[in-house]
């Protein structure tokens, strides 16, 4: 971290007390990432109706953020309206000015409940793709450099890769003209079968079509069929394995967290090693936190994931 920031950060209280007492003892080595916040780090407050899903740029910079990754289905105002089209000119204009009014770059948007990329009934997947186009290009609106989609559909692992590479390879066409990156996250099911996801990656083989591997998501079973962090997850990839097999195609990286022990760590993932293989592709922008446990409130575990990494970060 520089010391401009670190000055920064200190000053507006964004630094929390770990992370404080380890630089203070430490020299102050620069991360080699930056960090932005995820918004579904915040989606109880905003499903909850405590929070307006327009703060997050505020909130963000608050926490010691510098970067911004959106989530559309917490937009009720644009996915529940009638006319999607003019919402989503709303969200392009308002999320602009609040990314400029606090500093923050628009790094991404991650778009979900918008249909299956790899459904056998042509109809519903070629309206996916369209309903995709529409947040591609908000992105683009919003100067991010990339989006996240998911890959669900078929249960048959051939004609789900047929039919994802179809998909990603018009999704990348269409964003390649604003030099917006696709990406997918290992996000449970078959997505989360590494060497499945990457057989359908490498095989749209397109320079703007990659992957945004997440540290935590890593169960295999049909969703809501287990967890990585409570041992219920009975069909898991393993972690490391997967952030490394995914990393040659990255443009963004998910620091997903539960629940942390009295040093500050992260009971399950290992971020230390984690990073380490992130750092040893030359990786250098942008990871994102997302914290997903209940024992910390939403601000609470965004600190403490925040600390983690710059204080890992700084040790490797």
């Amino acid at each position: 971290m520089k010391r401009k920031e670190f000055i920064k950060l200190a000053t507006t209280g964004a630094l929390g007390i770990s992370s404080l007492g380890y630089i203070s003892c430490q020299s102050q080595k620069e991360i080699f990432f930056k960090l932005s916040l995820a918004q579904w780090s915040l989606h109880n407050a905003i499903q909850g109706g405590g929070m307006s899903p327009y703060l997050f740029a505020e909130k963000s910079k608050n926490l010691g953020f510098t970067g911004l990754e959106y989530v559309n289905q917490l937009y009720d105002d644009v996915m529940m309206s009638d006319d999607k089209s003019s919402s989503i000119k709303n969200f392009i204009k308002q999320s602009n000015q609040l990314a400029s009014d606090n500093g923050m770059e628009n790094v991404l948007i991650m778009i979900d409940e918008e249909g299956n990329l790899a459904d056998e009934n042509e109809e519903i997947r070629l309206q996916a793709i369209d309903n995709h186009k529409l947040w591609i290009d908000a992105a683009a609106e919003i100067n991010c450099s990339s989006v996240r989609l998911n890959l669900y559909g078929s249960k048959d692992v051939e004609t789900w890769k047929a039919l994802s590479i179809e998909s990603l390879g018009k999704l990348g066409e269409h964003a390649k003209g604003s030099g917006l990156n696709v990406t997918v996250e290992n996000h449970g099911r078959i997505t989360s079968n590494i060497p499945e996801l990457m057989n359908a990656i490498n095989g749209v083989n397109m320079e703007n079509v990659g992957t945004l591997p997440d540290f935590g998501n890593f169960c295999m079973a049909d969703e809501g069929y287990g967890s990585v962090f409570d041992g219920t997850c009975e069909t898991m990839y393993d972690f490391y394995k997967g952030v490394e097999e995914m990393m040659p195609k990255a443009f963004a990286v998910s620091a997903k967290s539960n629940d942390f022990d009295e040093n500050g760590d992260e009971k399950t993932i290992d971020y230390t090693r984690m990073l380490k293989i992130v750092k040893s592709f030359g990786y250098t922008g942008y990871i994102g936190v997302e914290y997903e446990g209940d024992r910390l409130s939403e601000e609470d575990g965004i600190i403490a994931t925040r600390d983690l990494l710059i204080k890992v970060g700084q040790s490797i």
